[in-house]
């Protein structure tokens, strides 16, 4: 069972971008430091509070301060860019990284960006998901001449093309075929996952769905990857999840409904937003919770594993029993505002050194051998 570190990241708005890369520098140096797997950077171009336009950017800054940790975006949402461009980064990233690398891809979920880079179509965005990663792998195991045609791209070198100088070759990743390929999804019985269990790809399950949908995310990715002749990998499957960690239950419930707890901003953000697009049954313990019994309490004790070690090994423990035999936990990261840069170390620390290795000990033989 892996674990990894999720970062949208997270923020309230107001202290300008530098502030927030330094914590979120300090953080994953922390997951380096206690053993994370995985690091998963989020992609925003418009929201201050969802700071970073490009994760690559961020995670080359902690290449030389790292050695093990593998880094994942999460998402490059690939209606926003030419694939040409997406093929050329990924692959110089995954170079300098030598092979720590993941290639987290999907729509975006933003709607001021879907409205910057006119994409507000969902089913328009759907197809310009698998279109572009379509054409990235082309781009990916072929030489100039390049003449890939799409419904929404094209991608031509026909000319300017001299194998004695390399002009008009464009970049190969450093692992080969390319990086790992990961989808993420939002939704019970997800099309998407069903698509990348039949490529062979990667899943993601967000951290805000109930469990029962988490559930469907692992019918529908092993029926996809039957659907190819191929057998439902659960080493490939990541869920991600609100965790907090805490010395003892008592500690862990008095700081998560502490005023100044970053999940009490976190749930209260995404309240707000999916409230606004008339997604609020995402947040709710039940379908027929009314909107206004809706608390941001209400929603952390549906959406956030809490308490001692011992607990959330049993929570996590019961999780992975109800939904199916994901490879690896992702946890999300918070803001650090007040008492929660204290609070989420020991979180995160606790959850490492505590947690896992229960965790570990029992689920270890539960995962699909991977094909």
């Amino acid at each position: 069972m892996r674990l990894g570190l999720f970062m949208m990241p997270l923020h309230p708005p107001g202290p300008p971008m530098h502030e927030h890369v330094e914590q979120d520098t300090a953080k994953a140096l922390l997951a380096e430091e206690l053993g994370f797997d995985e690091l998963w950077i989020g992609e925003h171009f418009s929201a201050i509070s969802e700071p970073y336009p490009s994760p690559l950017m961020f995670m080359a800054n902690l290449l030389p301060q790292t050695k093990n940790i593998t880094f994942a975006t999460g998402v490059i949402n690939l209606p926003n860019r030419h694939p040409a461009v997406v093929a050329g980064e990924i692959a110089q990233f995954d170079h300098m990284s030598k092979g720590r690398l993941i290639f987290g891809a999907g729509t975006g979920s933003l709607g001021s960006d879907y409205e910057l880079f006119r994409v507000g179509d969902a089913d328009a965005r759907s197809r310009m998901l698998f279109e572009s990663l379509a054409m990235i792998k082309q781009i990916w195991s072929q030489d100039p001449p390049y003449d890939i045609e799409g419904e929404f791209w094209q991608t031509r070198i026909q000319k300017a093309i001299s194998e004695e100088l390399g002009l008009g070759y464009l970049p190969k990743p450093y692992q080969q075929p390319h990086p790992p390929i990961c989808i993420p999804a939002a939704t019970p019985g997800s099309a998407n996952l069903r698509a990348a269990g039949a490529r062979g790809w990667g899943a993601i399950s967000s951290g805000l769905m109930s469990q029962p949908a988490v559930a469907s995310h692992w019918q529908t990715f092993q029926e996809g990857a039957e659907s190819a002749g191929l057998q439902g990998d659960g080493n490939k499957w990541r869920v991600s999840r609100n965790i907090f960690v805490a010395p003892t239950d008592a500690e862990a419930e008095r700081r998560i409904r502490d005023q100044a707890s970053a999940y009490q901003h976190y749930l209260g953000y995404m309240r707000t937003v999916l409230g606004n697009i008339g997604k609020l049954d995402a947040l709710k313990p039940s379908p027929d919770t009314p909107d206004a019994d809706l608390t941001v309490n209400s929603i952390i004790d549906a959406k956030v594993i809490y308490g001692s070690p011992r607990t959330v090994a049993g929570k996590l423990l019961t999780l992975r029993e109800q939904c199916g035999p994901f490879g690896t936990i992702l946890v999300t990261g918070v803001d650090w505002t007040g008492p929660n840069a204290e609070w989420e170390r020991e979180s995160l620390t606790l959850l490492a050194k505590d947690v896992m290795p229960i965790v570990r000990a029992e689920a270890r033989a539960d995962l699909v051998p991977a094909q």
